[in-house]
């Protein structure tokens, strides 16, 4: 028997209710797990037998129909994931998978007609549960709709992968069992009506009154649900372009990706009871292996370690922001400002050396609001309060009344005194002076000011608006009010921050340029661009070294390699091909394909490598490099390196973090002598 001890149940509530027209009362079933809407609804062992009962229930009294609706704000997010490290059989998987499958079924073959009335968030299971109905409607105020399964290592195991291709064809269901997950998006409900996931749209204020009306309107005969007829004749084709795509991009790396293709191949001619036999095996398959448990890690990480970060000050020190000055104009500059004023909703006042670059810069914010407001993302009143938040001037003096001030301008040491010398000057005592550095030294940074204290490390990563890490440095003398401030102000970016030690490039540009360093060094041996590059697709990485470097900037990389070349120069080596491709500034990819202009360049070398022999070194370089980090203290533990690559970096969700794939490859052990993680943390239990 499956058995989760700390499964937080979500019951299935029955009432009948009496609507006009009909003879019958309606049997409408609540999913409520009787917390509010920040812990959702999910399905375990005891919710699934809930909804079973209350099923049963509804079915005895003969309704004129059944409907199936959730909380305020949640309709059911799925499977219940933190039960899964609690299956530690293929038996107990398997159990699971039909469990589901049993119950939802009931919906499916019930001879009374079935509705779901989607009034909020609808993921995995909590979807699925609704295919099984006979109807859906879905509520304007639904904030995501989803199969997200695949980017957790596991696929729709409840009906999902054969229910949605056979509802609204295999080009939409492979957006949202395929490309959906693995580029972490959802469904709004405008979409899923109009995917045909759910038949009607109602407006969240009367939602339920709505589709009540509307069920009874269905059940007797005044509406009529029309769906399309799905078309086959483009499945195998939609399915073989899937597969490409997925073999461009992740090279066969993701168990749970080929799983998912081969169930929506199946989904096209396979009897619905074959075809969710096929999903209990595959679900089975994939919950015993290393792959989900290192995504459900890294899930766990971003869902959790990144809302409660480690060694933070008592929020009670942090200080009010008022006001936001921002030194500097150009791209990082205007997107920070950009995000200060969208989301703490106070002044912002951007600086630079001329009235010109101040002027580029407000505009850029400028031109991003009225964007935002010609997609529809935000109305014109919000865009008009913007508007009136964002200011430039060439005086710093405009910095006086700011009670935090970030500086983004180029990464000189010099320059960054400079500035802060200039400011001290001018920003009150309690001011907080931030630093969006990448690698310089925060400490050094504030060694000549009268208030070292209260200057810390703020490193945003680009995109700004995108990239959810925030890096907070912490100073050898950054006192405890300011730290609370900056977290508190990252909470308010919608950021996930991490506190780390001021140590050269901090986290995510150290490992990445320890990778890049490794690199280059076969190329500075002579192995060719290509084979460097493509050595690392068995790991299905987001992106290749050289399209990471192009993203980069060769010469922001360099730069941070020198950095870390002058603190370990045994490491971190000095590549004169790197210098050469710097220096002849060409574009490192044409078309998508490696420039034959830069392999021409950094062609040579006596003592090429391999592609296996080239990640063999990188990855042990990474275990070498991220234990000397631990040893510094750069973290407090490794889950922490493992958040900041997943969040800042794109390491993906499948190998569950940097330390959890050198643990299970046995390379952290090889190199250091030692896992970095527990057995069974990030992998299957030993």
């Amino acid at each position: 028997m499956i058995e989760h001890p700390n499964e937080v149940v979500t019951k299935a509530i029955v009432r009948f209710v009496q609507i006009p027209g009909l003879a019958k009362k309606a049997a409408l079933i609540t999913l409520d797990n009787g917390f509010d809407y920040k812990k959702p609804n999910s399905f375990g062992p005891g919710g699934l037998k809930s909804l079973d009962e209350a099923i049963t229930t509804a079915t005895e009294a003969a309704p004129a129909f059944i409907a199936i609706t959730g909380k305020p704000y949640i309709f059911c997010v799925g499977a219940d994931i933190t039960g899964i490290p609690f299956l530690t059989t293929r038996e107990q998987a398997l159990e699971l998978g039909e469990l589901g499958h049993r119950v939802f079924a009931r919906l499916k073959n019930s001879t009374i007609p079935t509705f779901a009335f989607i009034n909020g968030a609808a993921l995995g299971g909590g979807l699925e549960v609704a295919l099984h109905c006979h109807y859906r409607t879905v509520s304007t105020g639904a904030a995501a709709l989803g199969l997200p399964e695949v980017a957790i290592g596991l696929v729709p195991g409840w009906g999902g992968s054969q229910l949605l291709p056979n509802l609204i064809g295999a080009p939409g269901a492979a957006q949202v069992i395929l490309q959906n997950p693995l580029t972490q998006k959802v469904l709004r409900p405008k979409q899923a009506r109009e995917l045909g996931v759910a038949d009607e749209l109602f407006e969240a204020a009367d939602f339920l009154e709505s589709s009540l009306a509307w069920a009874a309107a269905v059940v007797n005969g005044a509406k009529t649900v029309d769906r399309p007829e799905v078309d086959k004749d483009m499945w195998d084709g939609v399915l073989f372009f899937a597969k490409q795509q997925l073999d461009e991009r992740l090279h066969g790396a993701v168990p749970s990706a080929n799983k998912a293709l081969e169930l929506l191949a199946l989904a096209k001619e396979a009897s619905f009871e074959d075809g969710t036999a096929a999903e209990t095996q595959a679900l089975a398959d994939l919950i015993m292996g290393d792959e989900s448990r290192a995504s459900l890690y890294a899930f766990d990480l971003v869902q959790r370690r990144a809302k409660r970060p480690v060694g933070v000050p008592d929020k009670s020190l942090a200080r009010k922001v008022t006001k936001v000055g921002i030194v500097g104009a150009g791209l990082m500059a205007s997107q920070l400002a950009l995000l200060f004023a969208r989301r703490l909703q106070v002044p912002v006042v951007l600086t630079d050396l001329d009235q010109t670059r101040v002027d580029k810069g407000v505009g850029y914010v400028l031109s991003q609001i009225d964007k935002t407001v010609s997609k529809g993302r935000m109305d014109e009143g919000t865009a008009a309060k913007l508007r009136g938040l964002v200011s430039g001037s060439v005086d710093k003096s405009a910095f006086a009344d700011a009670d935090f001030v970030i500086e983004a301008v180029f990464e000189n040491l010099d320059l960054k005194k400079q500035i802060w010398a200039e400011l001290e000057k001018i920003v009150t005592p309690e001011a907080i002076l931030a630093t969006n550095t990448s690698s310089l030294s925060v400490t050094e940074m504030a060694a000549d000011l009268e208030h070292p204290e209260r200057v810390v490390g703020f490193h945003f990563f680009n995109p700004v608006a995108v990239l959810p890490l925030l890096e907070i440095i912490k100073g050898e003398k950054t006192d405890d009010a300011t730290l609370a401030t900056a977290f508190a102000v990252g909470r308010e970016l919608k950021k996930s921050s991490v506190l780390v030690k001021d140590a050269p490039a901090f986290v995510v540009n150290r490992v990445l340029t320890r990778f890049t360093s490794e690199v280059f060094n076969a190329v500075d041996a002579g192995t060719p661009l290509d084979v460097v590059d493509s050595a690392f697709d068995p790991l299905g990485l987001p992106m290749r070294p050289i399209a990471l470097l192009q993203l980069v900037g060769p010469a922001v990389a360099y730069h941070v390699g020198e950095t870390l070349h002058a603190a370990f120069p045994d490491r971190f080596t000095d590549s004169p091909n790197l210098k050469k491709i710097v220096d002849a500034g060409l574009p490192l990819m044409v078309d998508d394909e490696i420039n034959p202009e830069v392999a021409k360049l950094v062609a040579g070398g006596s003592a090429p490598l391999s592609a296996d022999e080239v990640r063999a070194k990188a990855l042990e370089a990474l275990a070498e490099e991220i234990r000397l980090m631990l040893d510094e203290g750069v973290v407090a533990e490794a889950q922490d390196i493992d958040l900041c690559m997943v969040l800042g970096a794109g390491w993906p969700f499948h190998l569950g973090g940097v330390t959890p794939y050198l643990d299970r490859s046995g390379i952290s052990e090889k190199v250091t002598g030692k896992r970095f993680l527990p057995k069974g943390v990030g992998s299957l239990p030993a």
